[in-house]
This record gives C-alpha cells, structure tokens and sequence, in this order.
C-alpha cells in the first residue's frame, strides 16, 4: 500500500487550505475493498458531513492527478468521532473542560478508570473533576499512569 507519510505529505496542505486539522489517515481493508480513511476536525473540535465531503473531492482529484495509488481504493473522509482519543498534549489542551474517560495503568485512590471533566493540564499531570456517588472530587493524574484517554459522552 501506498506509505502514509507520502498520503500525508499530499493531503495535510489540502485539509489545512481548508483551515481544518489532519486528525489521522489510516488504510483499512473490508473484504477485498482497500479504504483509504481520512479523519479531519475544524479548530474547535468539530466536523460536519458537507465539510467531510467538500474536502473529500479536493483530495480525490488530488490523488487522481498524482496517480500514485495503483489499486483500486474507496476514499472516506470522516470526523474522528465524539468519544475520540486525546493523543498529545495539543489535543488534551484543545478537551480543557471536556468530558473524558480516563483508563488508569495502576489503580489511583481505588480507581482503574475516570468519567469527568478534563480541568487541567501541564507537563506531567493532567486534572480531572469526577463524581463519587454525589460528591464533587478532583484527582492528579500522572501522564505516565494514563494507558487511554479520550472524550466521552455524557448519557
């Protein structure tokens, strides 16, 4: 399959031309169908489908002029989703005050994972405010004790 880092190299200007963020771009396959996905998010953390397609055929006829996929492929352009993973410190700044899920790799005060809202973030710790039962608490968490964190919707 075609490397990433080249996908990469032509698709990033396409999606920031549009002043959006490259969230990721992975090849999956379903069946025998290879699928070049696309994930994109505008600067407040959101996506909409008219703009998924709009930027869908800029890359499409990017790709079609270069010609360097030679098989056949189905391009999706998509969100990254409501639940998704917080991979860096950018996109943990950018959840300030979002709602995560925060899946611990040992245990903090009985907890193995959190359902609250992101408060802080610095270098090595991150702030989550959760409930216990119904009262209000706030727990440091080291970055080094975090195996998941992602944004999560609150039912």
């Amino acid at each position: 399959m075609t490397s990433l880092l080249k996908l990469k190299e032509i698709i990033k200007p396409i999606v920031d031309a549009e002043n959006l963020n490259l969230y990721d771009i992975v090849w999956t396959q379903e069946g025998k169908m290879k699928i070049l996905q696309v994930s994109i998010i505008d600067k407040s953390g959101k996506m909409d489908i008219d703009t998924c397609a709009k930027v869908s055929g800029y890359i499409s006829d990017k790709l079609d002029e270069l010609d360097i996929i030679n098989y056949e492929y189905y391009l999706e352009v998509c969100s990254p989703g409501a639940e998704r993973e917080l991979r860096n410190d950018e996109e943990l700044m950018s959840a300030l005050g979002d709602y995560v899920y925060v899946k611990l790799k040992d245990p903090k005060a009985g907890l193995d994972e959190i359902k609250g809202y992101l408060k802080a973030v610095d270098e090595e710790t991150i702030q989550v405010e959760y409930l216990l039962k119904t009262v209000k608490k706030q727990i440091s968490i080291d970055k080094s004790n975090i195996r998941l964190i992602r944004l999560s919707v609150k039912i």
